[in-house]
């Protein structure tokens, strides 16, 4: 496996990718680049079992190399998770013996992307509910909404949603699908001009009676937390597990540039270098435990999931890694750009970038307010579903 994923990413290539991310941030352009040299390497494929054209690669080995990706391209790490984390989920479901979703395998060796559209304003529990709504039509539904946050604009031709079916208002359900990009009433609106993760193109996309047809229809269940299964816990593993990847490899690098600056930085007030600083060295010091605090609990999250480990309480773990991994990160570049003093401000600094990309991170699903509250419901035996939510 760790040839295989050396191939899939290699040295040169990661060479470039560090070279290209600083200009694909300043121009807000998509890593067209890059995306073509992971598309050759076979990367988009790596999650998908062998045996439909991919290499296999389980959720552990996947967080390792995003984390390897993000260190030198955090914005290519992220956007091409998106599309990465829906092979995972297929390949979850058929080793559940779940087929549901094998034909996915067909269309991305075949060269479809896929991507999130997950995200909407107004919606503080993205998947279980959903402001979007979807109207059964024959042969399949008709969806519209207003879906932010999708990733890889540029160059996805299926779109994963979800949307509410309230045709019975005692009983909503959830429509979980794939909408094609050329579908009548799917616009995208080019809206991304943001403060990091640039280069991902995050664009809007309105989608207005867009026709998704049966057989692009991953599950309907009921809304909330009653109807989460083996689907939506999948999607927690490698989204949330691919986010958290992302923003440690970022960190490391934010580490990494400081460490091997330090001792190369001097004041006229001491005699050695900012590396004998011993304030400079508590800092350093926390900065490390943090990274090695998450790095432990990821590799030991996605490696029990990999492994088929049967906790009780998934949902717990999943978003407790997200929640812990990306607030350690936010620290350790905080932290670097305290001790760059001034230089940090500059855009021809990477720190700089660095911590602008890491600021995104809180933005993703599981944030640090659902985070506290689904983990506390489910330690202290309460129904997340359970009206009122609070009180």
């Amino acid at each position: 496996m760790a040839t295989m994923t050396r191939d899939l990413l290699d040295a040169d290539m990661l060479s470039r990718f560090d070279e290209r991310a600083p200009l694909y941030d300043r121009e807000n352009r998509f890593f067209d680049e890059d995306w073509e040299e992971l598309r050759r390497s076979g990367y988009l494929l790596a999650p998908i079992p062998e045996q439909h054209g991919g290499s296999g690669v389980m959720l552990d080995e996947y967080c390792r190399m995003v984390r390897r990706l993000a260190y030198v391209a955090p914005a290519t790490a992220l956007a091409t998770n998106m599309h990465c984390y829906w092979m995972g989920v297929a390949a979850d479901l058929e080793r559940l013996g779940d087929a549901s979703l094998t034909w996915m395998f067909d269309r991305a060796v075949g060269g479809d992307v896929f991507c999130a559209l997950h995200g909407e304003a107004g919606n503080d529990l993205p998947l279980l509910l959903a402001v979007a709504h979807a109207e059964r039509v024959d042969g399949g539904w008709e969806v519209s909404g207003h879906k932010i946050f999708g990733s890889l604009s540029p160059v996805w031709t299926l779109g994963g949603f979800h949307a509410m079916d309230v045709s019975d208002p005692d009983a909503p359900m959830i429509v979980h699908g794939f909408v094609s990009r050329d579908t009548k009433g799917v616009e995208i609106i080019d809206t991304w001009d943001t403060l990091g993760m640039r280069a991902t193109q995050s664009q809007d996309t309105i989608l207005d009676k867009a026709f998704v047809p049966d057989d692009q229809v991953a599950l309907v269940c009921p809304a909330g937390f009653a109807g989460a299964g083996p689907f939506h816990l999948s999607i927690f593993a490698w989204a949330l597990l691919g986010f958290s990847s992302v923003y440690l490899g970022a960190a490391k690098r934010a580490f990494d540039i400081m460490v091997d600056s330090l001792p190369r930085r001097t004041s006229i007030a001491i005699s050695g270098s900012m590396a004998t600083h011993p304030e400079v060295q508590h800092i350093v010091a926390d900065m490390r435990i943090a990274y090695d605090a998450a790095d432990a609990l990821l590799e030991r999250t996605a490696r029990d999931w990999a492994a088929g480990v049967e906790h009780p309480d998934w949902p717990a773990h999943l978003v407790g890694c997200r929640s812990f991994v990306i607030d350690r990160s936010f620290e350790i570049v905080d932290k670097a750009l305290d001790l760059t003093g001034g230089a940090g401000a500059f855009r021809r600094n990477r720190i700089e970038q660095l911590f602008r990309d890491v600021r995104m991170g809180r933005f993703h699903p599981g944030n640090t307010m659902l985070a506290h509250e689904l983990i506390g419901k489910l330690s202290l035996g309460i129904d997340p579903d359970a009206a009122p939510r609070w009180g």
